[in-house]
């Protein structure tokens, strides 16, 4: 049934679906009261950022003669975003929609999503944690605040599918190495060494073929043996990310293994991503070509990397942080749903009739 018959049916839900309005007011409110300044980015662009993992929607944009060019649907406001860096804007945030493409079938995405993006300059990856921490006790406040019979509950407690969740900051800090031991039993700095990787992957029972990545390794490892395991009661913050695995990522000066990099988890959810941002103009543009390989070898949609934000970052983007969450996580995580689709009154599933 679609959702607006199942709302028509059934009104008393319709304060789930509202939730998505107060986890918008209040991060507007959130950065609003730091003087952050609001951008509105492109959703139809000429050059997606080149990131192997993704894959992108492409068009065509007419002319008032018909004529042809190759168009892209934007999968993330980053480039717009860093380009006003360059131009002085100071710190910044979108809230947008982004699209990726074969997304389908999935409780936690859709290829059409909301996506909270924010750029704080002078800053780098664990003045973000500080962010992130905060601006999530300050959701749920105003959820509390605003939502009848919920305003004596304490601020910094949700309860996510009959579990209790203390939002309270310090949140926990564990890097991949630590994640790997922990629970996969891997010694990482072995696990770096690519003949390694393949060797403890097939101990472990994981189908290992001759073009298999190791990213694709690490990717099995950490999605079968220590992605649930993360934000359990409390958020966790995992950093220290492997420096292959962050496309416009700092790496760290101390070991340039690892990348100046974290996502952090509540209940197994994977709720954002964020980076100290490369500089580097030169090193920005060996990693497109070189992400630009492998989506070829991919066989996925071959298109080129903007050229203008190399142009940008030879001009100067500042020493900063930002970091990209899901804003459908967020609304899925506050409103007690199961899925994303749940909180969204007009999922791709029910458009496109997806299975």
């Amino acid at each position: 049934m679609n959702t607006w018959k199942t709302l028509k049916a059934h009104p008393e839900l319709w304060e789930r679906y509202f939730i998505r309005e107060k986890v918008i007011a209040a991060i507007r409110i959130f950065f609003g009261q730091q003087k952050f300044h609001e951008v509105e980015t492109p959703l139809l662009i000429a050059h997606p950022p080149a990131e192997s993992y993704l894959d992108i929607f492409e068009t065509t944009l007419f002319d008032r003669n018909r004529n042809p060019t190759k168009a892209y649907l934007s999968t993330s406001p980053e480039v717009p975003l860093k380009k006003l860096m360059v131009a002085g804007i100071g710190n910044c945030f979108a809230v947008t929609k982004s699209f990726r493409n074969m997304e389908t079938q999935s409780n936690l995405h859709n290829p059409e999503f909301t996506i909270l993006e924010w750029y704080r300059v002078g800053a780098d990856y664990r003045d973000i944690m500080s962010d992130c921490e905060e601006l999530l006790v300050f959701i749920n406040t105003y959820i509390k605040r605003t939502t009848p019979g919920m305003e004596t509950q304490r601020p910094e407690e949700l309860s996510y599918q009959g579990t209790r969740v203390n939002l309270a900051g310090p949140w926990e800090r564990l890097t991949v190495a630590d994640a790997f031991l922990r629970w996969a039993h891997v010694d990482f700095a072995e696990f770096l060494l690519e003949d390694h990787a393949k060797s403890i992957a097939q101990k472990k029972g994981y189908v290992i073929e001759a073009e298999t990545t190791w990213e694709e390794l690490y990717n099995q490892i950490f999605l079968n043996e220590i992605e649930s395991h993360l934000g359990r009661g409390k958020p966790t913050i995992l950093y220290e990310f492997p420096g292959v695995m962050g496309a416009l990522a700092r790496k760290k000066k101390s070991d340039p293994r690892f990348a100046e990099r974290f996502e952090f988890y509540i209940e197994g959810l994977e709720l954002g991503d964020c980076y100290s941002e490369l500089t580097d103009w030169k090193e920005q543009q060996s990693r497109f070509e070189s992400e630009l390989k492998e989506i070829k070898r991919l066989g996925k949609t071959i298109y080129d990397y903007d050229h203008d934000f190399i142009d940008a970052l030879k001009a100067g983007l500042p020493d900063s942080s930002g970091i990209a969450i899901g804003v459908d996580r967020l609304v899925m995580l506050f409103a007690d749903a199961k899925r994303v689709q749940d909180t969204m009154l007009f999922p791709s599933e029910e458009l496109f009739h997806v299975p």
